[in-house]
């Protein structure tokens, strides 16, 4: 073949395979509304927030004299924007935090709290002013459930015993009697309360044997006080992918718990010396990201497995309360304090966690993000009076149709989205039907460069015309900064058709969308 012509079909053959690439690639699913399955318990879109950083101290409380609007100390934007998430649950107080934190020096007039230094977080001193009475005004509210985490590493069972008193009972008992005596007449309602955190790592170095026993032990004396709301008691899980731990725990202390703890952080490198950038990355640290962020299917499976066998009435609910990106913090902050920016790759990673969620309702019974404010994944971020919300805070937004609905199977055949010799799907997709029998259609796109078109039929139910909203930008590593607080935000999506039954819907690249049908 002359040159000429050769030069020519290599350029006729890229220009196609450009046009190629920039047409919509196709994706099907079948919403099964005739097989519904498990409630999507809503505390699976719970939240977490630790004495670390400035998510307390600046983030959620900044006193009664800060000249930022406040309610009894805690910020009015933030609870406002949290309020509108239809908040669910928060953790408090660690997290590693927890095992250190000595509740007593939490009560009483705020000037004579001991201070302590946070040993894990930044070294810095704690001076004890958000404690037990404001956390739980916090909750109050905010209309939320309380999920307290009681300090087994260096903590006593008396310790322990006397905070559920304190909390909880109405008689006229010593801690009781204390609570009343600094200011709350009535108990308080605790629903969840962790028995001890990590105690595999920070939270004591224990062997699952040791934890068990010592689960056994404590949980005895969490007692309740309130047999109206009795509590919900959650044992310590596993790093990631300790199945061990599992087993051990299921074996040992099964009967007497109501969860199981599991943590797992998605990590952009893989490993804890590469966590990467929130913001500088490549789409090689973009699709990782996706990847890893995937494993979690795999994990609660895997885990599930393991419950089912000692469990087979899924009594035992596997409780997530740590998850989300973890990456290096922000150049020029303390890096103890974990602080770390939020772009449209950590909401999309939110969005697939919570459909994978969603696929284990049967089993998943509530998570809780790493963490609320200016830590890690966070929702909210604040530089002193100002406020911004991320792009994992508009997901939780958007998502929150799911809250307490009826899971949907889906069957969705998708294509994949590439990246050297890995792949993983390009779409994602999780449905549910709410009490008032609306059918809500959650859509990832995972690909940053193609849009998809997804065509779905629902089975054994009529599909109104759709309407929603995306979430997208221009860039893989787009976020909100305080000069410019909304460059990432929800729209309405007007891509979605409905006609002779199916509805077709193109996904722009990198999206995130929600349909009500």
């Amino acid at each position: 073949m002359p040159r000429k012509s050769l030069v020519l079909l290599l350029a006729f053959l890229l220009g196609r395979i450009a046009s190629l690439a920039a047409e919509p690639a196709s994706a099907t699913l079948v919403i099964r509304a005739d097989q519904p399955g498990a409630v999507i318990d809503r505390h699976i879109y719970g939240h977490f927030a630790e004495h670390l950083g400035r998510c307390i101290y600046e983030g959620i409380w900044v006193g009664p004299d800060s000249p930022i609007p406040n309610t009894r100390g805690i910020r009015n934007d933030v609870l406002a924007a949290l309020r509108a998430l239809h908040i669910p649950v928060l953790r408090w107080p660690g997290g590693c935090f927890a095992d250190e934190y000595h509740w007593k020096d939490g009560i009483g007039p705020r000037e004579k709290r001991p201070a302590m230094i946070n040993t894990h977080w930044g070294g810095v001193v704690e001076n004890n002013h958000f404690g037990t009475h404001e956390f739980m005004d916090l909750v109050e509210l905010l209309g939320c459930d309380a999920y307290i985490t009681g300090n087994v590493g260096s903590g006593s069972v008396q310790e322990m015993m006397e905070w559920v008193e304190y909390l909880t009972s109405d008689a006229n008992s010593p801690m009781a009697n204390l609570r009343r005596a600094n200011g709350r007449e009535r108990p308080w309602v605790v629903k969840y309360f962790g028995v001890g955190n990590e105690s595999w790592g920070c939270g004591g170095s224990m062997t699952p044997e040791f934890y068990a026993a010592n689960f056994r032990r404590y949980n005895t004396f969490v007692k309740n006080y309130d047999h109206a709301h009795p509590i919900y008691r959650i044992a310590c899980g596993a790093n990631a992918d300790d199945y061990g731990w599992t087993e051990v725990l299921m074996k040992d202390a099964a009967k007497r718990m109501n969860g199981l703890s599991l943590h797992y952080y998605t990590l952009s490198g893989g490993d804890w010396d590469k966590r990467g950038s929130a913001t500088e990355f490549t789409e090689t640290d973009w699709f990782n990201t996706l990847r890893r962020t995937l494993h979690m299917e795999e994990l609660i499976a895997r885990h599930g497995a393991i419950m089912d066998r000692y469990d087979p009435q899924k009594r035992v609910g596997l409780v997530i309360d740590e998850w989300g990106n973890w990456y290096n913090p922000e150049p020029g902050t303390n890096p103890g304090f974990l602080y770390q920016q939020n772009t449209l790759r950590d909401a999309l990673v939110a969005a697939l966690n919570f459909h994978v969620f969603q696929r284990h309702a049967d089993r998943v019974a509530m998570t809780n993000i790493a963490q609320t404010v200016n830590v890690l994944q966070a929702m909210i971020l604040t530089e002193h009076e100002k406020m911004l919300l991320t792009p994992t805070y508009h997901v939780f937004e958007m998502f929150k149709v799911h809250q307490g609905a009826t899971s949907l199977p889906v069957e969705l055949t998708t294509p994949n989205y590439g990246l050297g010799a890995e792949q993983i799907p390009a779409v994602s997709a999780s449905a549910s039907r709410d009490a008032a029998g609306h059918v809500h259609l959650s859509l990832v796109n995972t690909d940053p460069h193609t849009a998809i078109t997804v065509t779905a039929t629902m089975a054994g139910q009529t599909a109104a015309a759709p309407t929603g909203r995306i979430l997208t930008a221009a860039t893989m590593n787009a976020h909100n900064t305080f000069a410019a607080p909304d460059a990432v935000h929800p729209v309405p999506f007007t891509d979605a058709k409905l006609a002779g039954g199916r509805l077709t819907a193109t996904l722009p690249p990198m999206s995130v969308v929600i349909l009500e049908l």
